[in-house]
């Protein structure tokens, strides 16, 4: 016997040939190799003539019910209740078809009662056990699906219902992320079904999801075995070298996929194919041949979900989240449950600015995939964005000057929403001249807020005094920090401000009162195709009289995104109106030229419990007014530890001779070390759930 529907079609036609008749075998074989058209027609034609026949009313039923049309089916054998109380083999149909009608409550019900009545009825337990399943009662459905064995051993259609009760069971247990559990249960269906296809493709999603990328691959070479499972197996090892970080092997592994699958007359295969060559295209950053395969896409399957997934990727990737939200829009308009599209559509609605609709789509995924890894991943993200915090730094730092400096800066973060944000800071810092035996100490206090006026645009106040006491003097002097943040075109992003603060990098400088007024532009202009550039232009004006220009530059390369390796020139520019050497570095013109190379693991893309790091380093020449150029060097980094989502920890260093600070031919030295912690789980404003 064939088995139909997985699932739900597992009974046999036990029904109609336990009352064989010569005149009904051709109907008979129709229903049993699933000619179910042809059933229907030559039931119906028989019931012309004998309106009463149980036999052919009943195949007739199931004639309909597995043409189509469960609710005509349901309404048959319900009359053939009526005319036969109590006729156990039309109870056994009509409960199967409760199971067409997805009616599978009410199925439940009906099936406990007969099995109440006949225990042993192999039909019965089958069915209750297919029904326990569809209920995701898995535990009571294996249960049931054994007992129905015992009563016929190896029973084919049992066989495979019990596979595919263990399916959802394994998927459940992964749901719960209960990984070791479900895959026993997988284990349990390969020794029923060896190498069975369905069974290793839930075992390599489970060694995906666990990043066992090597064991994941393994297990798509056991399902290896014909052409077309070849390109389904090597799809899956494109995608577990994308998860191990090997995106050119998997574009190696994907191109062959597509070329294989070109030759496959199966066009599911073909989708699945062209699919992933296209996800690994976009992996690597070959947009425009991303873009390219896309378009051909398009022009054929315009609404296909496949090439909407695509071109969303590949606007996330762009960022162009306008673009991925109206393609995620557009697969939600066409299957409101899709994974894909609910939790891609929360990750550009994030990207885009949009953090409440973010929330609104991440929680919507997770009410339609409980317990959702990826999902669960983002929300989490989400939350530690607007939750809390502290952060602490402890700092040392030397010239070869001879100055000395301690330090401790504080800072709490408070959103009280997505918009608003509270900002509170302190900072200490005693300094000492080891060679004039001065020292100075300043106390620095800020409070501010954050408002977020547009998706793209944020405004930022922090106000504050500066409590200064040096050998000579002891003062206090107003702090302020106002700025800007918009991003006017895709990938630029623009911070204006003003700032103004105290010249205490030494002791000399606290002991002048020299206060600083800053005006001040960063921009920097991202592409697609790695290159970058930043530009950061100051205008200070002192209380001294003096007043200085500010121009940094950096244009670089992305050579690596995970981690980040980028390489590039800096070149920076300063000017003072006046010299005032006696009391720190001021020249008339000083140029600053360097290569930089910098590594960087980011801290917010860590797992927790590994490690982050970042590495810089860069030589090249600096011009101070008239004199010879002088060689530079800049060597700075930080390694740290992320114990959990909520706390991390890092050392930090720098070491330098450029003389953008104090004077020509120094060296200058710091080290420190950085706490963060997140005070709560969630962001404040949220209560229970999010929403």
């Amino acid at each position: 016997m064939k088995y139909f529907k997985h699932l739900t079609y597992v009974l046999s036609y036990l029904f109609c040939l336990t009352a064989w008749s010569q005149n009904m075998q051709e109907g008979f074989t129709h229903l049993e190799t699933g000619r179910f058209a042809q059933a229907e027609t030559f039931f119906e034609n028989v019931l012309k003539n004998y309106p009463d026949n149980k036999t052919a009313n009943l195949c007739y039923g199931r004639a309909v019910g597995l043409n189509g049309n469960p609710a005509k089916a349901n309404a048959i054998f319900t009359t053939m209740l009526e005319q036969y109380p109590d006729d156990f083999e039309i109870e056994l149909n009509y409960a199967e078809s409760l199971l067409w009608n997805k009616k599978y409550s009410e199925a439940k019900v009906f099936y406990a009662g007969l099995i109440e009545k006949q225990p042993e009825s192999f039909p019965a337990l089958l069915g209750y056990a297919n029904t326990l399943s569809n209920l995701k009662e898995y535990p009571e459905a294996l249960s049931y699906v054994n007992k129905a064995l015992d009563v016929s051993p190896g029973n084919a259609n049992a066989m495979v219902s019990r596979k595919y009760i263990r399916l959802g069971y394994s998927a459940m247990l992964v749901q719960e992320k209960q990984y070791e559990e479900a895959q026993l249960m997988l284990d349990d269906n390969l020794k029923d079904f060896p190498n069975d296809k369905d069974t290793l493709l839930n075992k390599a999603n489970i060694y995906l999801i666990t990043k066992q990328t090597d064991v994941a691959k393994d297990t798509y070479s056991k399902i290896a075995v014909n052409a077309n499972d070849s390109v389904v197996a090597m799809a899956g090892y494109s995608l577990a070298d994308h998860i191990n970080g090997k995106d050119k092997k998997a574009l190696v592994w994907a191109n062959k996929a597509l070329e294989k699958a070109k030759n496959v007359n199966d066009e599911m295969v073909l989708k699945l194919a062209k699919e992933r060559h296209i996800q690994a295209l976009i992996w690597n950053r070959k947009f425009k041949e991303a873009e390219a395969a896309i378009e051909k896409e398009r022009a054929v399957n315009p609404n296909e979900g496949y090439v909407l997934a695509a071109s969303a990727t590949l606007g996330m990737y762009k960022s162009d989240y306008r673009q991925s939200i109206n393609d995620y829009e557009n697969i939600l308009a066409q299957d409101s449950l899709s994974f894909d599209g609910n939790l891609g559509i929360a990750n550009a609605y994030f990207a885009d600015g949009k953090p409440v609709e973010a929330y609104s789509a991440a929680n919507k995924t997770l009410d339609i995939f409980k317990n959702q890894k990826d999902a669960e991943a983002f929300l989490q993200k989400l939350n530690i964005t607007y939750s809390p915090f502290v952060e602490e730094k402890l700092g040392y730092s030397f010239d070869n000057g001879k100055n000395r400096a301690y330090y401790t800066n504080t800072s709490l973060s408070v959103p009280v929403s997505t918009k608003i944000t509270f900002n509170g800071f302190y900072q200490y810092r005693k300094t000492k001249n080891d060679n004039t035996n001065v020292e100075a100490e300043t106390n620095d206090f800020k409070i501010g807020m954050q408002f977020q006026a547009l998706p793209k645009l944020s405004f930022n106040l922090a106000l504050g005094s500066s409590n200064a006491s040096s050998f000579n003097n002891s003062y206090s002097q107003f702090l302020a920090d106002v700025f800007f943040k918009v991003k006017p075109f895709k990938m630029h992003d623009a911070e204006i401000g003003y700032k103004r603060d105290i010249q205490n990098f030494n002791a000399d400088l606290i002991d002048s009162e020299i206060t600083a007024d800053n005006m001040y532009i960063n921009y920097n202009v991202g592409t697609n195709f790695n290159l970058g550039w930043f530009t950061q232009y100051y205008y200070t004006s002192q209380s001294d009289g003096n007043d200085r220009n500010l121009l940094f530059t950096s244009l670089y390369y992305n050579f690596m995104y995970a981690p980040v390796l980028k390489a590039g020139i800096n070149y920076q520019y300063i000017s003072f109106q006046e010299r005032r050497p006696e009391v720190y570095f001021s020249p008339k013109r000083f140029n600053v030229g360097e290569v930089f190379v910098d590594f960087l693991k980011d801290e917010q893309v860590a797992e927790p419990k590994s490690l982050f790091y970042n590495l810089n380093g860069a030589v090249g020449y600096q011009f101070i007014e008239s004199d010879q150029k002088q060689a530079t060097y800049r060597l700075q980094g930080k390694i740290g530890y992320k114990f959990s989502h909520r706390l991390l920890i890092n050392l930090y260093g720098l070491h330098s001779n450029i003389a953008s600070t104090t004077a020509a031919g120094f060296t200058y030295t710091e080290l420190g070390f950085r706490l963060k912690w997140y005070l709560t789980s969630k962001p404040l404003f949220i209560r229970g759930k999010a929403k």
